[in-house]
């Protein structure tokens, strides 16, 4: 009997043996298809920022009200964008990734059906904050999504895919949009995402892999409402300091307010058991000069956005249309590049990419500020030039997202993935606010000219653009001394 049980116990032994040993070698879970449901939401997000700029001087007609009022439907969005990152970063680690990212998506398309149904400025305004705060639970948990879907070996190929979602997002939105207001009206540009946010929530309930970790620390809810109105003071100021100005009494107050939050908000996390945000994550010098490059790469695609939009319609005179697709050049060569770049990281190192895309970068803005706007047969050059920004911005973005999340510590994956996003949209704001100051500026400074010796006196709109396209520059310089600098501190990168 004793052998009998023996020689069962054996077999058991040997049969759990083999079934390790089988699992071992399983194949582990394919991440592509989660990738692709974070790319969903990242291109719907970029998709409504670009076309919402486009419809605002309709939306102006419609509500008969002056362009600043109608601003604040862009405005809001971001307003809100901003407020809510860091408090679903929080949220999402105590309830789950996917189940707030699934909220998240579901609610931006929500709030896209109410924007189309809006009869008022006022309505539109308010289901624009709602939109926001959906997309800030997209953002929150979109990029700590993918990099733990895709691990470290496809890490950058998986944010190079995530980038060009974005560049999809951002290209899709002056053409399509523009098809769209001249034959629907304003209404279908918020209805053409509620489909794909409903496909993207039916996707994801299905592919997104569930959460199994809670974080059971209470949450800070005296940091949110210091940290929530700080941002939003900041990125207002950013948004209004050209129409205010930089002296005027609503940019001193919103910017002195919003600094007091920040710092009674740091004063409160360094105490705090359970902060909402861990400042811990900035003690990484890699990957708080990571997050410095996303805002400023960021910065650079909108400023460019911004000044050559004056520079197509104003300067040249073309038709909504045709500047459209004139832009269009950024964001096609950066979603073509995104992916290539992440592809060659094991190759060449994130940060040899990256300094080797923002060189491309400086080269387009010279060129732009030099001869692309000059004359009808430059015309195709500053094609070129576009197209060789948005290849730059794409193999800097990718390898750059890519190398700040891999310097994060791992236990600050969900504040990491926020912080990026959240300097992701600051850089939008600083970019068109930077580039509208510096855009006012020049013109008057051209317009006011006596001098022929003037640098670029001629058109006071095309010579302004030239010479603004000098703070870009520096903003060029400024990413790739930062990035040089992670290279310096971490050289696996």
């Amino acid at each position: 009997m004793a052998r009998l049980f023996g020689v069962e116990r054996g077999a058991i032994a040997r049969e759990n043996a083999s079934v390790q040993a089988a699992g071992a070698k399983l194949p582990a879970p394919n991440p592509w298809p989660i990738v692709a449901i974070t790319c969903i939401g990242s291109a719907m997000g970029q998709f409504d920022a670009s076309v919402v700029q486009l419809a605002l001087p309709d939306l102006a007609v419609v509500f008969q009200t002056r362009e600043t009022m109608a601003s604040w439907v862009a405005l809001a969005y971001v307003l809100a964008f901003s407020a809510a990152l860091p408090v679903f970063g929080r949220l999402c680690e105590m309830f789950g990734r996917k189940r707030l990212y699934l909220a998240g998506i579901l609610v931006f398309a929500l709030a896209s059906a109410l924007c189309a149904t809006a009869t008022t400025l006022g309505e539109l305004i308010f289901f624009r904050v709602l939109q926001g705060i959906g997309g800030a639970s997209l953002g929150a948990n979109s990029i700590v999504i993918l990099t733990r879907a895709s691990g470290k070996e496809l890490r950058a190929r998986a944010m190079g895919y995530f980038s060009a979602a974005q560049a999809v997002g951002v290209s899709l939105g002056p053409i399509v949009g523009g098809l769209l207001l001249g034959a629907f009206g304003w209404q279908s540009i918020f209805w053409v995402t509620v489909p794909l946010g409903i496909i993207g929530a039916l996707l994801g309930w299905i592919i997104l892999p569930d959460d199994t970790e809670r974080d059971p620390r209470p949450f800070d809810w005296q940091g949110a409402l210091m940290l929530g109105p700080a941002l939003a003071c900041l990125v207002l100021v950013l948004n209004h300091i050209a129409d205010w100005g930089i002296a005027s009494l609503p940019t001193i107050s919103f910017t002195i307010g919003g600094i007091a939050l920040l710092v009674l908000f740091v004063w409160r996390e360094r105490r705090t058991p359970s902060p909402l945000l861990d400042l811990h994550i900035f003690s990484s010098q890699p990957f708080s000069l990571g997050v410095i490059a996303v805002l400023l790469s960021y910065a650079l695609l909108y400023g460019m956005f911004y000044l050559m939009s004056y520079a197509a319609i104003r300067g040249l005179h073309e038709s909504p249309e045709r500047a459209g697709l004139r832009l269009s050049a950024v964001p096609i060569a950066l979603g073509i590049a995104a992916p290539f770049a992440g592809a060659l990281v094991k190759r060449h190192g994130t940060s040899t990419l990256a300094l080797f895309g923002m060189v491309l970068a400086a080269i387009a803005l010279l060129t732009l500020s030099l001869v692309a706007l000059e004359s009808t047969p430059s015309r195709a050059i500053g094609m070129v030039a576009l197209a060789v920004f948005g290849a730059g911005l794409g193999f800097f973005m990718a390898p750059n997202n890519s190398a700040t999340m891999g310097a994060a510590p791992p236990a600050l994956s969900g504040e990491a993935g926020a912080l990026i996003n959240l300097a992701r949209m600051l850089g939008v704001s600083l970019g068109i606010a930077s580039c509208a100051s510096m855009l006012h500026w020049r013109v008057t400074v051209i317009t006011a000219a006596t001098d022929p010796n003037e640098l670029f006196f001629g058109d006071p709109i095309l010579g302004a653009v030239e010479t603004s396209f000098a703070l870009l520059l520096v903003l060029a310089m400024i990413a790739a001394i930062a990035t040089w600098l992670r290279r310096r501190l971490a050289p696996e990168s």
